[in-house]
């Protein structure tokens, strides 16, 4: 990410306050940038939203063009400066923060040749992660990082869970189909695993139901299902952040190495004994 040793050696003073303003928050100034910026985006997201209203959009069309107009301006300005002013360019622009800088402003210009993509602009809110670094909550950041890290770790489970379930509603919409005998709502198989996957998912649009009374029953033992499908997924992530607990507890005395297996006695990375 961005770090202050990436300074380039024969940057001038303006570049290296520039640096610190628009990276760090240690300063009046930084903070006040960052801050703007938090503002800014809030008041694109505002606008886009409003964009999506036709009574505020016949009404305001032009207002709200000429805002995002400076907005984006602003926010290309913004992204220039902080390639510029890096010594390790690359790293920034393939950063996960360099990513969303650039998808900020994207889909304005994308928008001069597609006019729908403007309704991406909406991704600008990804800009609002930097709050935890401006009110120094990093904690928070970390926190976000374990749950990501213990979700990554466990994807291979959750893929094979979701493959079941695919299978299962498939089984299970076609059985529907059967039963039903082409009642409206059930007139093809892929109609019928829209309704199974609805109705085990326990969101029940109820836009589709069955009339028949062995429909019902299926209908019955697929929801009393629902409830304990929805908890296998969450318990497999949950297990895995506890398995992540417990080896940061398990951390490298010597090398600080965190990645120790429930298992182990010695450092993967360093060999010195566990405790």
């Amino acid at each position: 990410m961005e770090r202050e040793h990436n300074f380039m050696p024969e940057r001038t003073k303006w570049k290296r306050q520039l640096f610190r303003i628009i990276f760090k928050s240690d300063t009046k100034l930084g903070k006040l940038f960052d801050l703007g910026l938090l503002v800014l985006i809030l008041v694109s997201t505002f606008i886009v939203m409003m964009e999506s209203v036709q009574i505020f959009d016949a009404e305001m069309h032009m207002t709200f063009l000429v805002l995002e107009i400076i907005i984006t301006a602003f926010f290309t300005i913004e992204y220039i400066m902080r390639i510029i002013t890096l010594k390790n360019k690359k790293s920034y622009i393939f950063s996960f923060f360099g990513i969303i800088d650039l998808l900020a402003i994207l889909p304005f210009y994308l928008s001069l040749f597609f006019p729908i993509t403007k309704y991406f602009l909406i991704l600008r809110m990804l800009r609002m992660l930097r709050i935890f670094r401006i009110l120094n909550l990093m904690d928070f950041m970390n926190d976000g990082y374990f749950i990501i890290r213990a979700m990554k770790n466990s994807s291979r489970k959750i893929y094979i869970f979701l493959l079941f379930l695919i299978i299962f509603s498939v089984i299970i919409g076609s059985l529907m189909f059967m039963v039903e005998g082409h009642r409206e709502g059930f007139e093809s198989i892929p109609q019928s695993v829209y309704w199974a996957v609805v109705t085990v998912t326990t969101v029940g649009y109820g836009d589709v139901s069955p009339g028949t009374p062995l429909g019902k029953f299926l209908s019955v033992l697929l929801m009393l299902a629902g409830y304990s499908i929805i908890a296998v997924p969450t318990g497999i992530v949950t297990a895995e952040m506890r398995n992540k607990r417990q080896n940061l507890e398990k951390e490298c005395p010597r090398c600080g190495n965190d990645d120790v297996d429930d298992n182990a006695r010695f450092c993967k990375i360093c060999g010195e004994k566990i405790v």
